[in-house]
């Protein structure tokens, strides 16, 4: 609870950037639902419930439970929605979409990683998660349209491949930018008619996103 209101605390400090003055109750609730602890390495679990992110190897991390919280939110999704989640890294922001969710699929790049996630997906009772491993510029697309992306690591610029696989109407989340530069949180928008809106809402900072070969 001590997390939860922190990370109210810094959705109502950020909501100038954000448009979002508090988190929706079903975002409140899969954050009290899922257990962080379950998501990070055996030596980082007396921080699970800290509000920052922690090494899960690789050069990869879990990310900061605001940004998982704020992320989410701002997909507004619905209970009968697919998700397509670009790095799934340890697994708790696929566990968190699939408590919203009716169906998320997540694209790890590191095979070792997408193992231990489905390891923790599973022993947290999530059973709407399906990942495999692959290039994540590349998404799923045999899933495609989704309503909503997510994307957990950060690229000079949204993938086509992403956006063409959102349905009209769906929203995508990701942080736009080089590592070790600025990231902006961006949020894309896709109209019925397929025309496409994008707004900056944050500065963020978060690992690059990598391809199948570079992670092997």
């Amino acid at each position: 609870e001590a997390l939860i209101a922190e990370i109210e605390g810094e959705t109502v400090e950020t909501a100038h950037l954000t448009g979002r003055a508090t988190l929706s109750p079903r975002v409140l609730a899969a954050l009290r639902q899922v257990p962080r602890e379950a998501f990070v390495l055996e030596a980082d679990i007396a921080e699970a419930y800290d509000n920052a992110p922690l090494p899960i190897g690789h050069g990869q991390t879990i990310s900061q439970p605001f940004i998982v919280a704020i992320m989410t939110e701002l997909l507004d999704i619905a209970a009968d929605q697919s998700v397509l989640e670009i790095g799934t890294g340890s697994g708790y922001q696929a566990a968190i979409l699939a408590a919203l969710a009716r169906k998320v699929w997540s694209v790890e790049c590191v095979p070792d990683l997408a193992e231990r996630a489905r390891a923790a997906l599973a022993g947290a009772g999530c059973s709407n998660v399906e990942i495999r491993c692959g290039d994540g510029a590349l998404g799923w697309p045999e899933h495609a349209p989704y309503d909503a992306i997510i994307v957990t690591a950060a690229a000079p610029s949204i993938p086509p491949a992403l956006i063409a696989q959102l349905k009209p109407g769906g929203r995508l989340i990701a942080p736009v930018g080089c590592a070790f530069e600025t990231q902006i949180l961006t949020l894309v928008e896709k109209s019925g008619s397929g025309a496409i809106a994008q707004r900056e809402i944050m500065p963020v900072a978060f690992v690059p996103l990598v391809d199948e070969r570079a992670a092997r």
